[in-house]
């Protein structure tokens, strides 16, 4: 194994010039970086990652925990922290949680374990008011960014948000727009914050325009395109007589398109269509589905922001970023 001593007697210098060299050093001239440089590839040098880590006290290795890599809202948020990462010369070890909670924990340890410089946590919802695994990272003062909305189990760590009670209003109110007045809403899970605010965002563009709320035309209708498709059928058995369907999110949205195009409903002429959070299929789906874009993308780089500011032990606070609606053709005026 080619050490740095190699390296420093090949190209006559101390040990300390190579180890500066090539950690691009300032104090040391370009001309002798790009010497050792060549000299480090031409010997098939690779750096002691463990050793290094034992003298800086720091791995270069953060942690990113979130629910499901299959979730297509992750998709660019992960590949800003990536590529940020890259940049800085940090590496990512990614961990799913499958939104159960000992499995969450299990992955916190074993990022622990390997001594991971910080986390990026999507964290599963609870009822409860806090988590050990959440209060065992507050002890241990460990860098901690919350990606997507906080509930009161990790509401010390700051957070990158959406806005998702405005954009969730704003959307009702494109519907309203459009003569809207009976809208179903398809909710998500209720321990979901995000769900949550969505629904509430919904109700208030409701109130504002002097609207009656319905609790009839609230469908508990999940997450996915399996549970929107469910809840479809049960508003077409219910023969609703709602003009519009708003859903939680572009999955949802997805499914519930699907049943009522097989019901022989027409995409906007009979019913409006819309879903949340921009999703590649949401732009390509039968009837492209009006939505929220959601800033996935700069959700990632400002959590990466925040991260190396937590690094530095700088102060952080919480980021909320605003989403924006998206018009597309599944949503139109009202029939009749």
């Amino acid at each position: 194994m080619v050490r740095l001593r190699d390296i420093a007697e090949r190209a006559g210098v101390s040990v300390m010039t190579v180890s500066k060299a090539l950690r691009d050093a300032k104090d040391i001239s370009v001309k002798t970086k790009e010497k050792i440089r060549q000299l480090a590839l031409e010997m098939d040098y690779v750096p002691d990652v463990m050793a290094q880590s034992l003298r800086t006290r720091s791995t270069r290795l953060l942690g990113v925990l979130i629910s499901a890599s299959t979730n297509p809202i992750f998709a660019r948020t992960m590949m800003a922290i990536e590529d940020r990462a890259f940049q800085l010369g940090y590496e990512l070890m990614t961990a799913h949680s499958l939104n159960q909670p000992d499995r969450e924990e299990t992955c916190i340890r074993r990022m622990l374990a390997r001594r991971v410089d910080g986390f990026f946590i999507t964290p599963v919802f609870r009822f409860e008011q806090s988590a050990p695994i959440y209060e065992e990272l507050k002890r241990q003062k460990t860098p901690v960014v919350i990606l997507g909305h906080r509930a009161p189990f990790c509401g010390g760590f700051p957070a990158v948000e959406v806005d998702d009670e405005a954009a969730s209003k704003a959307l009702t109110q494109h519907l309203i727009q459009h003569g809207h007045k009976k809208i179903a809403f398809f909710a998500g899970p209720q321990v979901s914050p995000p769900a949550l605010e969505r629904l509430e965002g919904y109700r208030r563009a409701l109130r504002e325009a002097g609207l009656q709320l319905d609790d009839k035309l609230v469908y508990n209708a999940g997450s996915t395109i399996d549970e929107g498709s469910k809840a479809a059928l049960q508003f077409c058995d219910e023969k609703c007589e709602a003009t519009a369907i708003q859903c939680v999110n572009d999955l949802v949205a997805v499914g519930t398109g699907n049943v009522l195009l097989s019901q022989g409903l027409k995409i906007p002429e009979d019913i409006s269509l819309a879903g949340y959070g921009n999703i590649l299929t949401s732009e390509h789906f039968r009837i492209p589905l009006t939505t929220i874009r959601q800033p996935k993308f700069r959700m990632g780089a400002t959590a990466m922001e925040l991260m190396q500011a937590m690094l530095r032990k700088e102060t952080v606070q919480n980021r909320l970023l605003n989403a924006e609606l998206a018009v597309r053709e599944s949503t139109g005026p009202a029939k009749g």
